[in-house]
């Protein structure tokens, strides 16, 4: 049979053909362009992002008969035998299995000697950092004065194993990893030339899944075929990479954002049927929440998305954050999902985590019990402070510091509120001012936060409305500073006349340290 793997098949044979490392490409065809080539390059990256095949690119650029500005010709006798693997002046090396000082010896003895064929003689060598101490230093020998008609070309994933003696005498290239819409272009060309039927979502998967590897994205892309006997769809490439069903996860997403812990664990259930990798769902779970969030920041790049529908919906159900807290904890929970139990066990704790922690707002469903932890703490009653109002407070006369500190609001709801002051309500209608200096603060979603809890204190419709605006009035912000100030003065005072700490000032010459005293809260 010969079949030959994609991998293999569709590796670049021009600096044309290179996917996603265009620093790479543009650095070394200006050299070759400009005659400035370096004796020793050294290519680093993870594994299946390309630096075998920039190597072996270059190797052909050097000697190519017919040079096309920078691009080796890929006709000429000396390309075709690069591409076979028969040209005799490019001596590949792969150092994990040849790691003796001998065997670097021996590879450099004939550096000497003029190449048979080409202008330059290459020593490509592979993994490079697998090289013994002895061998590093019997290469750095021929690498301080090499011949003018040798070239080394290195490739590593692991430069910090290379001594900084090698280092310095090398020109260094990063290979990055691939983004998923790189590997995923690539595959669709590869599968259009190779007319082989495909769906773009399956190609999505396998991109994901590639984690930056063309390479590995290939070989996916292989097995995907023929488990799909001969096309490639996305149910197949789920079933066949044993991922979690997309339907699942965007369950898991509204029970958590219907604050619902049972619907929560349901969903588990209904994963645990498939037996997945729980670390897997974790992850995927998490690219949800970016895509989500990218949805509320960027709706047009999400209405790009195949889902985006449902993404537009979640960034309209779930406040920023939320999605940001439930991200943060989901990726804090990574780390502690090998210290689970099992591994079913730790998804469920950062899943409840996830709830726990999740702010109360006033949206939510009150006439079922809140766990403690999601019930913010009370406010620090004030001594002259006054009877707090409930919801039937009156819209004739209001004390805006105090009704702020009753409202359930989100984080930045909170902020606005506390640089505003009441102007005037009415039945239906509430105008706020708001301090000029903190004009920053007005948002269109703060100001809806704002809205919705001052309807919910309420218990009936009202129109709020924010002016930006100078006020006679106290903001509760500056209302809070004033109070704290004078419970730190009197506090001050309190220490001052203690007792206690007038014996310790005299008897040792103690002093109380400005600034360092503090009202217990």
């Amino acid at each position: 049979m010969s079949y030959q793997a994609l991998a293999r098949k569709w590796r670049p044979r021009r600096f044309s053909e290179i996917t996603g490392q265009s620093h790479v490409v543009r650095a070394l065809t200006n050299a070759l362009t400009f005659e400035r080539m370096h004796h020793a390059y050294l290519f680093t990256g993870t594994r299946g992002v390309g630096k075998t095949t920039v190597a072996r690119i270059l190797a052909k650029a050097l000697n190519c008969e017919d040079l096309n500005g920078a691009e080796p010709c890929c006709q000429c006798q000396i390309c075709q035998a690069v591409d076979a693997g028969q040209f005799v002046d490019l001596i590949e090396v792969d150092a994990a299995s040849r790691t003796k000082v001998e065997d670097t010896r021996e590879l450099l003895e004939n550096a000497q000697y003029a190449p048979g064929l080409g202008r330059y003689k290459i020593y490509l060598i592979d993994e490079v950092h697998m090289l013994s101490g002895h061998s590093f230093n019997a290469l750095l020998k021929t690498l301080e004065e090499p011949p003018p008609h040798v070239k080394f070309l290195l490739a590593t994933t692991d430069p910090q194993k290379i001594p900084v003696t090698v280092l310095s005498r090398c020109l260094q290239f990063n290979l990055k990893k691939l983004l998923p819409g790189q590997i995923e272009a690539r595959l669709a060309h590869i599968l259009k030339e190779e007319n082989i039927p495909f769906e773009t979502g399956g190609l999505r998967q396998l991109s994901r899944a590639a984690d930056g590897s063309l390479r590995d994205a290939l070989s996916l892309l292989d097995q995907a075929i023929v488990f799909g006997g001969g096309q490639v769809k996305s149910a197949d490439v789920e079933a066949m990479l044993g991922g979690v069903a997309r339907a699942s996860l965007k369950g898991l997403v509204e029970s958590l954002a219907a604050g619902d812990a049972q619907k929560v664990m349901d969903e588990v259930e209904r994963l645990s049927a498939n037996a997945p990798d729980f670390a897997e769902v974790l992850k995927e779970l998490l690219g949800l929440f970016y895509r989500v969030a990218v949805a509320q920041q960027l709706p047009e790049t999400a209405r790009q998305d195949e889902d985006s529908d449902w993404l537009l919906a979640q960034a309209q159900t779930l406040s920023p954050e939320d999605v940001q807290l439930f991200y943060q904890i989901g990726l804090m929970g990574q780390k502690d999902l090998p210290w689970a139990p099992d591994s079913r066990v730790g998804l469920e704790m950062v899943l409840l985590r996830m709830l726990a922690f999740r702010p109360l707002t006033p949206e939510k469903n009150t006439s079922q019990p809140e766990s403690p932890q999601r019930v913010p703490a009370a406010p620090v009653p004030d001594a002259g402070a006054q009877t707090p109002r409930d919801a039937s407070l009156t819209t004739t006369e209001t004390d805006w510091p105090q009704l702020v500190n009753q409202l359930s609001l989100p984080p930045g709801a909170k902020e606005l509120a506390h640089y505003c002051t009441l102007e005037t309500q009415t039945e239906e209608r509430w105008v706020l001012l708001l301090n000029p200096q903190h004009d920053h603060l007005l948002t269109q979603r703060r100001q809806s936060g704002l809205e919705k809890a001052l309807q919910a204190k309420l218990d009936k419709p009202v129109a709020l409305v924010i002016k930006v605006a100078e006020s006679q009035q106290e903001t509760p912000a500056v209302l809070r500073d004033r109070r704290r100030q004078a419970k730190i003065k009197a506090a001050e005072q309190a220490i001052a006349e203690d007792e206690t700490v007038q014996a310790l000032m005299e008897t040792f010459d103690a002093k109380i340290v400005p600034g360092s005293t503090k009202p217990v809260e």
